[in-house]
């Protein structure tokens, strides 16, 4: 086979259905020498704990619950600089699937109940206020903004009652000069990178069945529910840091298998 063929094959996959795809590697330009770029710098990771305690009201009664699924989400997490005093604010999403008693399919006896699956979804918000005591990185702080006001000295004659020769010295009130300054500075951010959420629910108004029923069986429309909610967040801050680079050979990069 001539050379011309290999390379065509090595440049050429085939799939399955004989579809063939042209391939072309690309070498990135990779400036050489220490440079300054502007990168997500790692300020703190924090662990941070919530406890919620709250009542949870279903709209028709429930026999038993099912399953809980839930979701941490973060809607606010915010480093207030120049203080290292970091704002979280979010919720708990629960997805509450659970039993209701119906009598649309049969009434219940004293050996069985019927009931059909619903599922309720709510937000269980929190707050929490925390200070970061060390800091990985150390934030940039915000330049403050500047402000100036000017004036311009003026001459100008004086009314009857004064002496001929004298001339009022001031300023013109009827200008108004100023010099500003503004700083649009680098706001820190979050990453949620993991959470851990231990609850309790109990119901607290549960009573028998109106008809009859089997032994033990009842409803309720309330729970009190007590979460212990762990999590734990990444702040950032985009920053200039200074890199190092050596080469810009095309054989920088490996393949992973090797």
């Amino acid at each position: 086979m001539s050379d011309s063929k290999k390379h065509k094959k090595h440049n050429h996959e085939c799939d399955v259905h004989c579809e063939c795809h042209s391939i072309k590697h690309h070498h990135p330009q990779v400036s050489i020498g220490k440079i300054v770029t502007k990168v997500p710098v790692v300020l703190a990771e924090v662990t941070l704990q919530v406890n919620i305690d709250t009542i949870i009201v279903f709209p028709e009664p429930v026999l038993e619950i099912k399953d809980i699924k839930k979701r941490l989400k973060i809607t606010q997490c915010r480093l207030l600089l120049p203080t290292n005093k970091l704002f979280v604010k979010g919720f708990v999403r629960k997805n509450i699937q659970y039993a209701s008693p119906s009598t649309d399919i049969s009434e219940s006896t004293s050996t069985s109940v019927s009931s059909d699956l619903h599922s309720l979804t709510v937000d269980v918000p929190f707050t929490s206020i925390t200070e970061i005591k060390k800091f990985i990185s150390c934030p940039v702080l915000p330049e403050m903004n500047k402000r100036h006001e000017f004036d311009f000295f003026v001459t100008k004659p004086l009314p009857s009652g004064f002496p001929e020769k004298d001339e009022l010295l001031s300023s013109d009130l009827s200008q108004f000069h100023q010099e500003s300054e503004q700083f649009y500075n680098e706001l820190p951010f979050c990453e949620l990178i993991s959470s851990k959420i231990i609850e309790w629910d109990e119901a607290i108004d549960r009573q028998p069945l109106p008809t009859s029923s089997p032994l033990d069986e009842g409803f309720f429309t309330k729970i009190e529910e007590k979460m212990v909610v762990d999590f734990t967040l990444k702040v950032l801050q985009n920053q200039q840091v200074r890199v190092s680079s050596t080469t810009n050979d095309h054989d920088w990069d490996h393949d992973c298998e090797e």
